[in-house]
């Protein structure tokens, strides 16, 4: 459980200023961000004051996602209200006698990490540099997610869980790698395979979010971001998979229906390569429908396009 904390850290420090980082970490490489002694700051600089029109902007974008994030809570989560204290519960991680049986926390980490980049994503299109759009993505995600989680702590139906919020947090750190290192990006995409389960058709349940049993969070390693591979026709289009899911563990109907933890690995096909050297030629290259369509694929993965064998424990 070490690597967790320790990638939690070094994610933290690459999102602090560059002479910070330079200075904290030995032999770091001083990013976009960095200020190299004896030469003048550039207008734009994190040092620079935010343009007032721009401030407002991001401010918007920020209490936008808080007031939804808000409101869904509101009609989908503490709608049987709140008790008069803070309460927490030390809900377990992945056994087999907690909660989701560990699908949760998969969920807040997958969350996490998908708000992050594509709220960083968004904070670019406002204007943003890259450096200050990172940030401002990374701590909104993570800020919206540990608001939700102490509002659990005051909720009747909820409490707050510390795995929780760790889990929230290894999202993050994640998203940072993965935009600080485009090498790494290239290479795995964190994605959710989704199809509405049996128990939530037999209690009724129509929210995606709370499908713990339709649910299944994959990492997927890219031929394509191996320069060798890339090279070789047919690999280049071709990934591997390993994820995790349960099964009738939530929803329920108050009585676990043969519940199960797996772990699945696969052979998929990577649908952004193909559809770049096939669909997306000539003027439709690198335009916004390939970007829109690579950054859906980046995050959901498509029924159909992989083989995987599951493995129950």
């Amino acid at each position: 459980m070490e690597t967790v904390p320790r990638m939690i850290i070094a994610a933290v420090l690459l999102l602090l200023p560059g002479p910070v980082l330079a200075d904290t970490v030995p032999g770091a490489v001083r990013g976009d961000n960095a200020v190299i002694p004896g030469t003048p700051a550039a207008a734009g600089t994190p040092g620079d004051p935010v343009p007032r029109g721009l401030w407002w902007k991001n401010a918007a974008l920020i209490g936008g996602i808080g007031i939804t994030v808000g409101v869904y809570g509101a009609n989908n989560w503490w709608e049987d209200g709140f008790s008069g204290s803070f309460r927490t519960i030390d809900e377990g991680w992945f056994g087999q006698n907690t909660y989701a049986g560990g699908a949760d926390k998969a969920g807040h980490a997958y969350f996490t990490y998908t708000g992050a980049r594509l709220l960083t994503r968004g904070f670019e299109a406002l204007g943003n540099e890259p450096g200050q759009a990172l940030r401002l993505g990374v701590w909104t995600s993570l800020g919206v997610m540990a608001g939700v989680e102490l509002v659990d702590g005051f909720s009747k139906k909820f409490r707050f869980s510390m795995e929780d919020a760790v889990a929230n947090a290894a999202g993050a750190a994640l998203a940072v790698l993965e935009e600080k290192y485009p090498r790494l990006d290239a290479l795995m995409d964190f994605r959710l395979f989704y199809r509405r389960s049996d128990d939530a058709r037999r209690v009724g349940d129509a929210d995606p979010l709370a499908d713990y049993s339709g649910q299944t969070f994959l990492l997927a390693f890219k031929a394509d971001g191996v320069p060798q591979l890339w090279k070789v026709q047919v690999a280049r289009y071709l990934e591997l998979q390993v994820g995790y899911n349960t099964r009738g563990y939530e929803p329920n109907d108050g009585t676990l229906n043969d519940p199960e933890r797996r772990i699945c690995f696969g052979v998929g096909i990577n649908l952004s390569r193909l559809l770049s050297d096939t669909v997306f030629r000539g003027d439709l290259k690198g335009g916004k429908i390939q970007r829109g369509t690579d950054t859906v694929l980046e995050f959901l993965e498509v029924p159909w396009t992989a083989a995987r064998t599951y493995r129950t424990f």
